[in-house]
């Protein structure tokens, strides 16, 4: 959708866009349309509420939209995304989108990115009969008082350009999201919104010793790609470093899966995070310089798997028995920790994986696991996460739990083979491979990178910690 300025929301001819907070002064809409009244006792701004009405005399349609009494970011921003996604009709040629005085910078970018992302349809792939709706060729008004509006305006588009090419990365299926077609895409976003990227594929990896991350991919006759993207803006005050997990299909190898094996392309989602982030912290020019590594595999299986029991190098040096080789992301992501440490040496690192069935099995699908000994690091995340509706939570780094990752043979194991603490075990894994690095995050999506919604009928990506990765840059 094309934004305006709109001039004269009085003379409008169109769909407008009424957002209401509940109990407001329902009576009279608004002073430029005052032929639409709309009595407390049908609509009274109430969560999730919608009430249509067209006026006969100019032919507009209205939608009041109701925000709730206290809404936080995520439910202004659901609200809207509810309209495109399930009023498509009713957007025509001309919207308008009117906010009172009372309505500031959050309700507006939440609601733009909100009605940006409603235009997203799952079907990639159908052979529809009838046209889908041209979104481009609609022009959103945008009536508001904010003298930076412009400004606010532009960012939401950015943040759901992103976050809209992360639900692409995830919920297109694995014979498309490759791990080449993941290197291509960041070779050529780089190009397009100005950072530099390099890709090791398998031969130039082994030059490289990340033995680890190889050992994954050997199963698969997708080529594995080691992606890395440097970002150097000139006035950066901070370097943080990204790692991302890229299993672009995950079988479980040797041990294979049992169930739920037809959503695992979704285990590239903490790829798609960083890769969406680079996107749009890249676009924004945001002043931080960022290192972000993504190693990307297929985990498959044929006579080149590797084996429970066998025992693998890694770059850092360290050798690891495979337990089990469905934990298999852990192993990229290891050399993928220590690859950017070593080389690149960040202030702060981050990684983002759907690492674990026991992160959903504590907090469900609404709340990612956080695990961190920097405990100024956990707080701002945790508060990031609050503002833009994508939940962290700490979860404990105990070193009695590092314990259960001992091996008799090597010098740790990639699984404990125990039904418990299975996010954290995972934690400690990585954290081997992190140098005792002072100032290191990682946060387990496996329960909020892809799920279900009121959006689709199947289950689907959300971009989760693009906007959070957003906001913690923007807060160092």
């Amino acid at each position: 959708m094309k934004t305006l300025q709109a001039s004269d929301p009085s003379s409008f001819k169109g769909t407008v866009i009424l957002p209401f907070f509940e109990n407001e002064n329902i009576l009279q809409a608004r002073l430029e349309f005052k032929n639409i009244q709309v009595p407390q006792a049908i609509f009274n701004g109430k969560k999730d509420s919608q009430y249509l009405v067209k006026d006969q005399e100019s032919g507009n349609i209205f939608i009041f939209l109701g925000l709730g009494k206290n809404p936080i970011y995520k439910e202004i921003k659901t609200a809207f995304r509810r309209l495109t996604a399930k009023q498509a009709d009713f957007f025509q040629e001309n919207v308008l989108l009117h906010l009172t005085e009372e309505m500031g910078e959050q309700v507006l970018e939440a609601a733009v990115s909100g009605l940006l992302l409603g235009t997203y349809r799952l079907g990639h792939y159908k052979s529809a009969i009838d046209k889908e709706k041209d979104w481009t060729s609609i022009s959103l008004s945008i009536s508001t008082n904010l003298a930076n509006a412009e400004i606010i305006v532009l960012k939401a588009q950015k943040l759901a350009a992103a976050q809209l090419e992360t639900f692409h990365l995830v919920d297109l299926p694995p014979n498309k999201i490759t791990p080449s077609f993941l290197a291509e895409w960041a070779e050529n976003a780089g190009k397009q919104y100005g950072f530099n990227t390099k890709v090791l594929d398998r031969k130039r990896a082994e030059k490289e010793n990340l033995h680890a991350f190889l050992a994954v991919g050997q199963g698969s006759h997708r080529e594995p790609q080691f992606i890395i993207m440097e970002y150097r803006p000139r006035n950066a005050k901070k370097h943080v470093g990204l790692v991302g997990k890229g299993v672009t299909f995950d079988t479980g190898g040797l041990n294979i899966k049992t169930q739920g094996m037809v959503h695992m392309k979704c285990d590239m989602g903490g790829a798609a995070t960083v890769l969406g982030a680079m996107q749009l912290i890249a676009d924004l020019k945001i002043p931080v310089s960022i290192t972000a590594v993504v190693p990307c595999v297929e985990n498959s299986i044929d006579n080149q798997s590797i084996l429970p029991s066998e025992v693998i190098r890694s770059y850092s040096g360290k050798t690891i028995e495979i337990i089990d080789t469905d934990a298999e992301g852990r192993l990229i992501l290891a050399d993928g920790l220590n690859y950017l440490i070593k080389n690149y040496k960040p202030d702060t690192i981050i990684d983002f994986a759907t690492l674990t069935g026991s992160a959903v099995g504590t907090f469900g699908y609404e709340c990612a696991a956080l695990f961190s000994k920097d405990d100024n690091l956990l707080k701002v995340l945790q508060e990031c996460g609050e503002k833009v509706g994508e939940r962290v939570w700490p979860l404990p780094m105990w070193d009695v739990y590092q314990s259960e990752m001992e091996s008799e043979i090597a010098d740790i194991k990639n699984y404990h083979g125990k039904p418990y603490a299975g996010a954290i075990t995972a934690a400690k894994f990585l954290e081997f491979f992190t140098e005792n690095h002072p100032s290191w995050a990682h946060i387990d999506i496996a329960g909020t990178a892809f799920g279900d919604s009121e959006f689709a009928k199947t289950k689907h990506a959300t971009a989760f910690g693009v906007h959070l990765l957003l906001k913690f840059m923007e807060n160092l």
